[in-house]
């Protein structure tokens, strides 16, 4: 295997969802690709928005390929991933450098509680009030098997996280605040086993929250669902951006061909907003939630 096709191969498993824009790689990366998705069938190209994207259809295959090499071998798999990384190629970020360990945080209200396989029970509205958060870890083995009976609020920004007077429910409720991307291991966890008694994704109404909430549907089914704030339509037209429309464009455009695809009974308000959105041009921030409108 060459050099060439090594990095390749080694860049499309550390992506996010396995995937790499064409842009992303040198033209003798992409010919090394195209060779490989050809003879293996383990990855291929396809069109994604205006562009297209180099996917992983079998990890295994992929991984075994860079093993027959030594890339993937382990000099002491006690050390963690990156400190391999180093000992193998002077750089931390080199193969696979995701952590073994993610950690979640978390705020409980309304008596959030959560228990956990072994009994243990965990009083998050305590912590919270207490300390200001609490934190699960995920990836320990045995240790984060943990449910609630309350609600799960994933939440992007930090304002939605640091003020809750926006909840609209007196229920038991857990939120978790996270950046951007909803990380796979978080989605990955939740999928595992029902942790709560519904999970409900408020996002950024623009491209890349649409894409969280499609990859947490794709894994989660009607168990997720997307939350419309009050008076969503009006705030989208009064305080809608252009610019974040444009800015995640592509990733709004791959959203919907998918979400359409969803059980239409499922998506009647999220294709609502996803028309709207489309029409005029505009994408609407989590903080808007805390502006008034003229409902009249």
């Amino acid at each position: 295997m060459s050099r060439t096709l090594q990095s390749a191969l080694l860049r499309l498993l550390q992506a996010e969802n396995q995937q790499l824009s064409l842009s992303q790689l040198t033209a003798g990366q992409r010919r090394a690709l195209d060779d490989f998705c050809t003879r293996t069938g383990a990855a291929m190209q396809q069109r994604q928005g205006r562009g297209s994207v180099y996917r992983v259809l079998n990890r295994a295959v992929v991984e075994q390929h860079l093993n027959d090499m030594g890339v993937l071998s382990e000099p002491d798999s006690e050390l963690p991933q990156r400190s391999i990384n180093i000992a193998r190629s002077r750089s931390s970020k080199s193969g696979r450098h995701a952590h073994a360990l993610t950690y979640l945080l978390a705020k409980g209200v309304n008596g959030a509680t959560w228990l956990r396989d072994d009994d243990e029970v965990l009083n998050l509205e305590y912590d919270t009030q207490r300390q200001g958060a609490g934190v699960f870890t995920l990836g320990e083995m045995g240790k984060d098997e943990w449910v609630t009976s309350g609600s799960l609020w994933l939440v992007e920004n930090q304002a939605l996280f640091d003020h809750l007077d926006w909840l609209p429910e007196h229920n038991p409720a857990t939120l978790v605040w996270y950046r951007g991307q909803l990380q796979n291991t978080v989605i990955e966890w939740l999928a595992k086993r029902q942790r709560a008694a519904s999970v409900i994704l408020f996002p950024d109404y623009d491209g890349v929250g649409l894409q969280n909430y499609l990859r947490l549907k794709q894994r989660l089914g009607r168990q997720v669902q997307f939350w419309l704030m009050p008076n969503w339509e009006q705030k989208l037209k009064l305080f809608g951006s252009n610019e974040l429309w444009r800015k995640s464009a592509e990733e709004f455009e791959s959203a919907v061909r998918q979400i359409q695809q969803l059980p239409l009974g499922d998506e009647v308000e999220v294709m609502a907003l996803m028309r709207a959105m489309q029409t005029s041009g505009l994408a609407l921030e989590q903080e808007a939630v805390w502006l008034t409108v003229n409902e009249g």
